[in-house]
């Protein structure tokens, strides 16, 4: 499999997942899935906890699906032109009157 990298500047790792976190809306927060509804919200039984999924590997997550959603709308588009290239759209069409 071919690996596919990318560099950035130490300096500006920060603000490239900041950026990417926001633009993407990624919470700070996420509900609890083990949150127990039947008893109280408390510090052993919180409602919210922090994203498991860290800003580095939201990051990471969001610039494979961009890669995925730009090769699928690429492939796509070849493929309907590829169809409409291949029709036969001609019709004979005579008037029984002539």
């Amino acid at each position: 499999m071919a690996l596919f990298s990318i560099e950035i500047a130490d300096e500006d790792v920060t603000r490239v997942l900041t950026a990417i976190a926001s633009n993407y809306s990624r919470p700070d927060q996420v509900e609890n899935p083990a949150f127990d509804e039947e008893l109280e919200e408390d510090a052993n039984n919180p409602r919210m906890i922090d994203n498991p999924e860290t800003v580095y590997q939201f990051t990471n997550r969001i610039v494979r699906q961009f890669l995925q959603e730009h090769v699928a709308a690429h492939e796509a588009k070849v493929a309907k032109q590829a169809a409409i290239d291949a029709l036969n759209t001609s019709v004979e069409i005579n008037d029984p009157q002539v």
